[in-house]
């Protein structure tokens, strides 16, 4: 039992360097779903696979071995190995559980402020502009939806520019992408080795956002000479950290992610993905999930039967 269950806790290592080439395979919209989905999969996986782990361990107490209606003995295959490795993924879900708790709570009171902040300075439509000497600029999510932007990044940039930096806050919006960066928040709470892949995907929605406002604007190097002043104007002064706008982490912004890499990407004339690379690309992230998903299940179904045998319903 305990060799197959390392493979969900193993796996998300290797989603790590298979999902750094993505956004430079695929497609940036089909990378943010495909690299999204691995993350979210894998980490659930992870977490079954520590439950499967503590729930033997839990009914080797008396009490829960009551509650569980145990008649004999859990068997297990590797019965010495029960007990630590159950206190070790009970600390380690506890662990987990502590840090998406306190991610939840400060996230909800920095949305909440940003929507209030975001009330409070004139609307025109669905744009927002908040009193602010300090250059920013990002898509809010909610009802209705809003483009946020201070009056420090109105003045760090002329009428198109903005234009294109706000067509590329509305690509945002318009993709939800702000759910993709809860999902891959979370997921990089539940294991440590998908954080990685996290910043692969907040790299992918801004990658996919610079796409369809590109096409909107129908103009590439207008949309990224938007994107650069915008965040020159935001690195000028961030030395202090007063400076930079209150916003939730996941909510999406123009300057967010590896700018020059993004800048560079829409300078360069867009050339069609090689279909074999990105096919096996994506074959390889499925493969991984998918490999996590039979041996968490396998596992879990072990388990079960396990413990149906131990309440007498079943022959060993």
């Amino acid at each position: 039992m305990t060799a197959l269950l390392l493979l969900p806790l193993v796996l998300p290592f290797a989603l790590r360097p298979v999902a750094r080439r993505a956004p430079e395979r695929l497609a940036p919209g089909t990378a943010l779903w495909l690299l999204t989905g691995s993350a979210v999969v894998a980490a659930g996986c992870s977490l079954a696979a520590l439950g499967a782990f503590v729930l033997p361990g839990l009914l080797r107490v008396p009490l829960f071995a009551a509650l569980g209606e145990l008649v004999h003995p859990l068997r297990t295959s590797a019965d010495g190995l029960v007990v630590p490795a159950a206190v070790l993924s009970a600390g380690a879900l506890a662990v987990c559980a502590w840090s998406l708790v306190r991610w939840a709570l400060r996230q909800s009171r920095a949305f909440r402020a940003a929507r209030t902040e975001a009330g409070r300075g004139p609307v025109a439509g669905d744009l927002c502009v908040v009193d602010s000497p300090h250059p920013d600029a990002y898509a809010l999510p909610g009802r209705p939806h809003r483009i946020v932007v201070t009056a420090g990044m109105l003045r760090s940039l002329d009428a198109a520019e903005r234009e294109a930096l706000f067509a590329h806050e509305r690509a945002h919006n318009a993709g939800g992408h702000h759910r993709f960066l809860v999902a891959a928040e979370l997921a990089a709470r539940c294991h440590p080795a998908l954080r990685p892949v996290r910043d692969t995907i907040r790299l992918a929605a801004e990658r996919a956002a610079d796409e369809a406002a590109a096409a909107a604007v129908g103009d590439r190097r207008l949309l990224a000479r938007a994107i650069a002043r915008a965040a020159l104007a935001g690195q000028s002064v961030r030395s202090g950290e007063s400076a930079v706008s209150r916003r939730p982490d996941f909510v999406p912004g123009a300057t967010t992610g590896p700018v020059p890499h993004r800048v560079k990407a829409l300078l360069s004339t867009p050339r069609p993905a090689h279909r074999t690379a990105a096919c096996g690309l994506a074959t390889l992230l499925i493969a991984c999930v998918t490999l996590s998903v039979a041996a968490s299940a396998t596992e879990m179904i072990d388990v079960h039967h396990r413990v149906e045998v131990a309440q007498g319903e079943e022959a060993g």
